[in-house]
Order: structure tokens, then sequence, then C-alpha cells
């Protein structure tokens, strides 16, 4: 472009011409801006475009060694640590890790860190008490291929009371689960790309849907295996640079004030304070809750059911409790970092972003307008991304396997073969993927209430059940079924009926509907064991061979 000076130089324009000439020179340079903008866009989208096709592509390669619905829902029990560890992680924490986490930080303070606190313990519970002897126990009850199946053969169930409960349990919140996780991608491809929240939530499902019903447990454990590297490398370098870019602790304290924060950075950065007020103990309790619904997530317990060895095992405890401390910690400052370096911008306010778009928005700022590295945002926003469809592809693929394995050939036809559990299965991802599509095609839906519903039901139903019967001698099938139900409806009752006052007992109690779910099918399960005919001899004998440790494989 041709300086204006020039003109003024050469005697080529007067007054009339050189008002002409500035309006000319503007619009060039807004133009010159557009086309950038432009082009930058186009360098995330092919960034996005190369990610995607490398799902896909590892979908179709294991679309051809998937032959059997072992295959398919366990990967023949062949994981290794490293893929074990990221998959069980990376399909646990959802966009709700780099959206959710993130924008509750950001929007409130570092107060909002007891639910990352709660969850960096479950999983470390998990991983320790859970991991090792859930996977010995599958093995010995007749090789469970599915969490439905281990309930059944852990438990004798003949009548199979337990297979369907717990496959209608999972149907039900998964649903929610993964329209959480769609809601996240919808979010994400409009806030990057300017797209319709309605074609953007249909482009990120039918991807999501694609490699899933291709490739089934291994694609779906590779795939987040990747996902959960790229995922981890976004959390450590975004907010580092950004912090460098806002010229330090100093400028990004400054900020924080200035973008209005109640109380001031002091109050801002404390953990006993929940935006404008102190936490009480029913809200830190609430958030720490959060925790307890590790024991009870099916597609978290099927990676440890997948695991190949004990020796493995042990290295995945490792690298999955080393990742969750790490991510939970960096998506926690990634809030508040973004409140510092975005302001003047403060997001949840009138014609802005969600403050859910946090991330987002940093990488957006970061890498295309401050350093004009757009292939770079485009890699980091595939973290997000990433984030979303490790969590939202084990969702479709646990709920498959609860309706073509357990309840289909399980209940309707025990003599299906194969081939025809493997096409269900396929069908099943369609339509479960197509029903959570519909529930977040509502583009003001909280991803952060999507997760907390279904985490909550979820860990209520399953998670005494899971910790009962690996530790509890006289747990027996009456109390499991019990603490199922009891779990499941405690947690529905919590969240959805008005009846205190016109208010849910959640909203007018203010407590996480997960503490009290988990404690009620707690005390269920001891009760309705202890009152009914207790185990027969080849239960616990099972028991006491997991217990000693004599299970191998």
């Amino acid at each position: 472009m041709i300086p204006l000076a020039y003109f003024f130089e050469k005697g080529y324009a007067g007054s009339a011409d050189k008002k002409m000439l500035r309006g000319q020179a503007v619009l060039l340079c807004i133009n010159e801006e557009e086309r950038k903008m432009n082009s930058g866009t186009m360098i995330i989208l092919a960034a996005f475009i190369i990610y995607l096709a490398m799902m896909l592509a590892v979908g179709a390669v294991y679309m051809r060694r998937t032959s059997s619905s072992e295959d398919y829902f366990l990967g023949g029990r062949q994981l290794g640590g490293w893929v074990a560890a990221l998959s069980a992680q990376a399909s646990d924490m959802s966009g709700w890790l780099l959206m959710g986490l993130p924008g509750t930080v950001y929007a409130l303070g570092t107060g909002q860190s007891w639910i990352a606190i709660g969850l960096f313990l479950g999983t470390v519970f998990n991983w320790l008490c859970i991991s090792g002897r859930l996977r010995r126990y599958t093995i010995r009850a007749n090789n469970a291929l599915t969490f439905p199946a281990y309930l059944e053969n852990r438990f004798h169930d003949k009548k199979r009371v337990l297979l369907a409960a717990s496959s209608v349990v999972v149907v039900i919140f998964f649903l929610v689960y993964t329209a959480s996780a769609l809601a996240a991608g919808g979010k994400l491809f409009s806030s990057v790309f300017g797209l319709d929240y309605t074609v953007s939530l249909t482009i990120g499902a039918a991807v999501i849907l694609a490699y899933t019903f291709m490739g089934g447990f291994m694609a779906v454990c590779v795939t987040d295996f990747i996902q959960g590297s790229l995922m981890l490398v976004a959390l450590l370098v975004v907010p580092l640079i950004a912090y460098f870019a806002v010229g330090g602790s100093d400028t990004l304290m400054e900020n924080i004030v200035q973008s209005g924060v109640e109380g001031g950075a002091g109050a801002y950065l404390s953990l006993v304070r929940n935006g404008d007020r102190n936490y009480t103990a029913v809200e830190i309790v609430s958030q720490l809750a959060w925790g307890l619904g590790y024991c009870g997530m099916p597609h978290i317990l099927t990676r440890f059911m997948a695991v190949r060895d004990e020796k493995e095992l042990k290295k995945s405890r490792v690298i999955g409790i080393v990742w969750v401390a790490i991510s939970l910690g960096m998506a926690c400052v990634i809030g508040v970092i973004g409140r510092g370096y975005l302001y003047p911008v403060v997001l949840g306010t009138e014609g802005t972003a969600s403050a859910e778009n946090v991330f987002i928005e940093l990488i957006t700022k970061l890498f295309t307008e401050q350093y004009r590295l757009p292939f770079i945002a485009g890699i980091f926003l595939c973290g997000i991304l990433a984030a979303i469809m490790s969590t939202a592809d084990s969702q479709l693929l646990v709920t498959a396997s609860s309706v073509a394995q357990d309840l289909y050939k399980g209940i309707v036809n025990p003599k299906a073969d194969e081939k025809k559990v493997l096409t269900l299965s396929r069908v099943t991802v369609i339509v479960v993927a197509v029903l959570a599509y519909v529930i977040a095609l509502d583009p003001d839906s909280s991803i952060m209430g999507l997760v907390s519903n279904a985490w909550a039901g979820l860990g209520s139903a399953f998670g005494p059940t899971v910790l009962m019967s690996l530790y509890w001698r006289k747990t027996n099938l009456a109390g499991a079924a019990a603490g199922i139900i009891s779990g499941g409806l405690t947690v529905i009752i919590w969240d959805y009926l008005p009846i205190i006052g016109g208010q849910t007992p959640g909203t007018a109690t203010g407590l996480y509907s997960l503490a009290v779910g988990f404690a009620v099918s707690l005390v269920v399960i001891v009760i309705v064991s202890l009152c009914t005919e207790g185990p027969d001899s080849e239960m616990l004998r099972e028991f006491d061979d997991v217990a000693s440790g004599k299970v191998c494989g």
C-alpha cells in the first residue's frame, strides 16, 4: 500500500483530494486487517482439519482390526500404561477442564478451585484403591467385558436385575454427559469461526461419531492418548506465555483489580471466598464431593479393566495422577491469568463471550492478535477440541456397550452372534449421538451444569456399589441393586423435584446432590445386605481370591 504522505509531498492532492485519500487509506487499512483476520481464520481452520483428519484415520485403522465385541468394548485387554493413563484421564475431564473450570475461576476467583481439589483427591483414590482390585475382579468374575456385566458376575445375578438397572442408569445419565461435550464443541466452533451454534454443534458431533463408530475401544483410547497429550501441552504453554506477555505479576494483579472483581485481588485469589462473600462449609463440602464421583464412572472404570497387566497398571497410576495434578492446577491458573490478560474486555458481560470461553479468547488474542501465529493458535484450540472429543467418544462407547452387550445380548437375545452385537453397537452409537445432539441444541445450556448433573447421577448410582463390591465381603445382590436405584433416584429428587417451598432440595440447601446420593446409597447397601440373605460360598471365595491377590492376567 502506498503511504498517504507520498501524494501530499508530490503535490498530487488538493484539500478535497486529501480528505478522499485519507478515507481511502483508512478503508485500505481496515481491509488489510480484515484480510489478515480472514487469513488467520483460514490457517486455524487448516489446523483443525489436519487434526480431525488424524482422528478419523485412527478410527479407520482400528475398524479393520475390530472383529469381535471384546475388541470393540475392551480392546482385547491390551492397553499399555501410557495409553491407559492418558485415555482414562482425558476421557474423564472433557471440555469442562478447559472451559467450565477456567470459566468459573475467571468469574468468581480461585475459591472455585475446591472442585479441582476434590477431583484430584478422587483421582488418587481411584487409581490407588479401585483400579487394581477392579481389574482383578473383572477377570475373576467370568472375564466381564463391560461395567454392568462386572456387577452381574460379581453378585451372581442370574435374574439380571443389576444388568438391566445399571444399563438404564448408564443410558440416562450418559445422554446428558455426552450432550455437555457436544455443547462444548458447538461453543468452540461458534466462538472461533463465527459459525452458527447449530452448524458448529453438527460439525463437532459428526466427527466424534465417525471415529467412535468405526474403531471402537482401541480407536477411542489411542485418540484419547493423542488428545490427552495435546491438552497437557496447551495447559502448560498457553498460560505461561500469557503471563509473560501481560508483563508479570504486578501488571496482572493490577488488571485483575481494574476488571472489577469483588473485594479486590486478595479476595479474588482467596480459597475461602466465593465471589463477593466467604464460602460456607456446605459449599466447600459440595465442591470436594465431586471427587466421590470417580468411583462410579463407567468410562473411567473400563480403562482399568482393559489394562494389559499389573506392571502396566502401576505405571498408569503414576502417569494418571501426575497428569491430573498438572492439568487441574493449570486450568485454574488459566482462569486467573485470563482475567488479567484479556482486560479491558470482561467476559460474561453484555456483548461479550461467556466466561466459559476464557481459554478460547486467551489463545485467540495471544496467538492471532499479539504474536501473529494463527497455526499455533489452531493447534492449541485443538487442545480444547481434544478435551471435548476424548470424553464424548468414551461416553458414546460405554452407552453402546450397555445397550448392545448388556441389554440386547444379556437380556433380549442371549444367543446373538458377535457380528450382530457389533452392528447393534455401532447403530447405538449413532442413536445416542443424535439424542445427545438434540439435548445440546440449546446454545444457552451450561457446560458446568450439564456435567454436574450427569456426574452426580453416575457417581451416586455406581460409586458406593463399586466400592462395597470390592471391599466389603458381605455385600450381596439385593444390597447392590438397592444401592444403584437409591443413589440414582436421590440425585433426580434432589436436583429436579421442587418439594421444599417450591424449590428443589439442592437449591434450598446448596448441597451438591452427589454428596447426598453417595451417602444414601452407601447406607442402603449396608442395611439391605445385612437384612437379606448373605453371599453364597462361591461369591465369598471369589472375593477372597481377589483380596489376596491370587488372580492374575
